[in-house]
């Protein structure tokens, strides 16, 4: 299978061109030349066969289609289990599992196994860039540490990250840089873009990407939603619903795509922050990317995503049938507040910012009457985010293991300007 940029002119990429390219020359994000039929799957023996079956079509005929399953047997050996909450058909599928504890984990690792494989005989060195909201960065810096002929840049807006989420962005050395830049992510986001698009840095300093952007990162996010939906399916007989919290959209662009491989998935609903550019566009208003504003839910504080792209590309432009498949809805700090201690207080059951705004819709959308089975991606592990919400849980949260040992390490993080001469500079140093 070959892949085509969301923008056109760009010519068509085999899939290990495009995972190491990480974004289209013409600025545009990689897609399919057209999407697999939908198949008739059955859930793998573990989340790693699942993973392996689903991807298969985006691999065939490529130089790495015969490494598929030991990628994915490499990068999923931790769980993603789909755990009952207390309403009943209420569930919450938790990502937060792998050595970073937030989903991105899943992504991260597999581009890492993928570029690994890719860059076996390369002689030059190549950056991984990436701009992160919070959890990216460090998933992206656990995966790649160490690898050889592989560095890392992580540029993260200083002072909008949770504590625990800068320390882990900046606990790794070794090949491992981390930035905190004086902006929001969106800055950040733009300077990776530009960087990526900079010819002339490319030929000095080769680069490639590990946000959403990267097909390696978005392809084997699928493999979740697949595995969890397929053993729903086939203990119950019914197709399970998401509601996924949000920001760049690449967490739910994984969800619609898995649905359209053929995975008993039932509707899916987008849930974000306060920073409202997907519930304006789906309430009937135009896409408008406006700048981000700062919120508790500081990895969904972005205010142009990247992946709307994609979804767009999915839906052949037409904005009348996109908005006919999928609602947004927006929760404010307040509301998180609120969802967060009380369901702690009700139930005992305890939720990061992000998966708390998916909470409150999966709530809403109970009180209007929806029925079926219902899933919440629960995006982070809440000791995260320790200084949100523990004061409104009144407990201390145990942290996993594999966080506190990335806590317990020092850390370092380089102040920056939010400007492009300056990144330069540091990705020539």
């Amino acid at each position: 299978m070959n892949f085509i940029s969301t923008r056109n002119p760009s010519p068509a990429a085999t899939l290990s061109q495009a995972i190491a390219a990480g974004l289209a020359p013409d600025g545009g994000l990689y897609v399919p030349e057209r999407m697999p039929p939908a198949r008739e799957l059955q859930a793998g023996a573990d989340l790693a066969e699942t993973a392996a079956a689903l991807l298969q079509p985006f691999f065939a005929g490529d130089g790495l289609e015969g490494e598929l399953p030991a990628i994915c047997r490499e990068a999923f050996d931790f769980p993603a289990p789909l755990v009952p909450l207390a309403t009943p058909g209420d569930h919450v599928l938790e990502l937060f599992h792998g050595p970073t504890a937030a989903f991105k984990d899943f992504g991260a690792r597999f581009l890492a196994a993928c570029l690994a494989r890719l860059r076996r005989d390369a002689v030059a060195p190549l950056t991984i860039l990436v701009a992160t909201s919070g959890d990216t960065g460090a998933a992206v810096a656990a995966a790649f540490h160490r690898q050889p002929g592989l560095r890392v840049v992580v540029l993260y807006p200083d002072g909008r990250v949770s504590p625990r989420q800068a320390h882990q962005l900046g606990c790794f050395g070794d090949n491992v840089a981390a930035l905190r830049v004086a902006g929001s992510f969106d800055d950040c986001q733009a300077l990776v873009k530009r960087a990526l698009n900079d010819a002339d840095l490319q030929a000095r300093a080769p680069l490639s990407s590990a946000n959403s952007i990267s097909l390696g990162r978005l392809l084997p996010q699928t493999s979740y939603y697949a595995d969890a939906a397929l053993r729903h399916h086939a203990a119950t007989g019914r197709a399970l619903n998401f509601v996924v919290p949000t920001g760049n959209l690449g967490n739910a662009l994984a969800a619609i795509l898995a649905r359209a491989l053929g995975v008993p998935l039932g509707r899916i609903v987008l849930a974000t922050n306060a920073n409202a550019v997907l519930p304006d566009y789906f309430g009937g208003g135009d896409y408008a990317p406006r700048a981000s504003v700062a919120t508790l839910a500081n990895a969904m504080d972005v205010g142009a995503p990247s992946n709307f792209e994609r979804l767009r590309w999915l839906y052949r432009g037409d904005d009348a049938q996109l908005r006919a498949a999928f609602t947004a809805h927006g929760v404010d700090d307040a509301v998180i507040r609120e969802v967060i201690a009380r369901r702690f207080r009700d139930h005992g059951e305890v939720f990061c910012p992000h998966t708390a705004t998916a909470v409150k819709v999966l709530e809403d959308l109970r009180a209007q009457g929806e029925g079926g089975d219902w899933a919440v991606a629960a995006t982070a592990h809440p000791a995260k985010f320790e200084s949100v919400v523990e004061p409104l849980i009144g407990r201390a949260l145990e942290v996993p293991p594999a966080l506190a040992a990335l806590l317990a390490r020092p850390a370092r993080a380089d102040p920056i300007p939010a400007d492009y001469a300056a990144l330069q500079e540091r990705l020539l140093a």
